[in-house]
């Protein structure tokens, strides 16, 4: 039985970043703990963020989020938090400090360590509450602003996914004017990362139409602008059309992942090659619906429909044909995984949390092909 559930409230439009200072108030945050990283101090964005709050020297400022976000960088995190009094998080970026920052409410009012949170563990049951938590995207891609989730590496070598219903940031805020500019290369790896979550989200097992609805029209949104968005990165309608389907992907992955999830994970625990997960989502993506289509036929009608394709369109060499003419790579070796890898990704894959919900059963031998596939 679906739990049909679209419950954080999320303020979206051109200038929607004016609202944070009344944010803060409503949700009783005096000292606000603001999680980014490097590239964004850096952009600008930051500080025309932390104009618009009414004194922005009680606020506190970790800009230290990596790539991938780890364990230890949210322990750190945590530290600077508990040493300021600080009262509540603000998370400033992409779907990096937006899972650190979500990482760090939860364990400001729950406690430590933070493994003990797997859901796949029974660690729901130790959640004892998560401070306040405001999301503030600057990409539009990961949809973590309206997501129950967020992905650690963990200083085991795990790459895990913690899913609790209070990890819901309390409000999003979802400008799309933050977006303008972002270089081509990252405008269409976030974006692809959107349209993965749309796709994988509809093909997942479990039964939630409303969410599959709000996947499709993610998509159709999604697959009709993500060339523009790439082309001009000053295109004010493609960045709230990417924008609105990085969102809407979130909300329709309540139902859950699949397959291109839990390998894109698995590769990009690896800390030294430091791989952006969206762009992972884009390369793996064509193989994955491949290993999906005997089991998908329905679904793969509606997809098609909702990208304006004909009812007998390859969808995999469709998402091949925009990842070459957005300059994704195409194929994973590009981006430096090679099939000497796959041994050590595979259990890390097989265990991954969206491998539950993909809609045809994964083994570990049929990761192992998946990887040699999509290299």
């Amino acid at each position: 039985m679906p739990l049909l559930t679209f419950q954080n409230p999320i303020r979206f439009d051109f200038g929607a970043v004016q609202k944070l200072s009344g944010a803060l108030k409503r949700e009783g945050i005096e000292r606000p703990f603001l999680v980014t990283d490097l590239g964004i101090r850096a952009s600008g964005l930051l500080e025309r963020i932390t104009d618009m709050l009414d004194n922005a020297s009680v606020a506190t400022i970790y800009d230290g989020t990596p790539g991938n976000p780890t364990e230890e960088a949210v322990n750190e995190a945590l530290q600077s938090y508990q040493e300021s009094d600080c009262d509540g998080v603000v998370c400033i970026g992409g779907g990096s400090p937006m899972d650190l920052g979500k990482a760090v409410a939860l364990m400001a009012l729950s406690g430590g360590p933070l493994a003990q949170y797997d859901p796949l563990q029974g660690g729901n049951k130790l959640v004892k509450g998560v401070a306040p938590l405001i999301a503030i995207p600057t990409t539009a891609g990961t949809g973590s602003e309206a997501s129950l989730g967020f992905v650690i590496s963990m200083s085991d070598g795990r790459k895990l996914t913690f899913a609790n219903a209070n990890f819901l940031p309390k409000l999003a805020i979802c400008d799309p004017e933050l977006t303008m500019g972002l270089p081509p290369h990252l405008t269409a790896a976030t974006g692809m990362d959107a349209i993965t979550h749309c796709i994988e989200a509809v093909l997942a097992s479990p039964v939630n139409p409303p969410a599959d609805g709000i996947g499709l029209d993610g998509l159709w949104r999604g697959w009709q602008h993500i060339r523009r968005a790439v082309e001009d990165g000053n295109d004010r309608t493609a960045r709230w059309e990417m924008m609105m389907a990085s969102t809407e992907g979130a909300l329709a992955f309540v139902k859950g992942l699949g397959a291109v999830h839990s390998m894109s994970h698995a590769a990009g625990r690896l800390k030294e090659l430091k791989l952006h997960h969206g762009t992972l989502n884009a390369v793996i993506l064509p193989t994955v619906l491949r290993f999906n289509e005997s089991e998908c036929a329905p679904a793969y009608l509606r997809l098609r429909q909702a990208m304006g394709l004909p009812s007998d369109a390859d969808l995999a060499r469709e998402i091949e044909k925009l990842n070459a003419d957005i300059g994704l790579p195409g194929g994973l070796s590009e981006m430096g995984l090679s099939e000497d890898m796959i041994s050590d990704m595979v259990p890390h894959a097989v265990n991954d949390l969206a491998t539950m919900t993909n809609p045809k059963a994964v083994s570990a031998d049929d990761y192992v092909e998946l990887y040699r596939s999509a290299m």
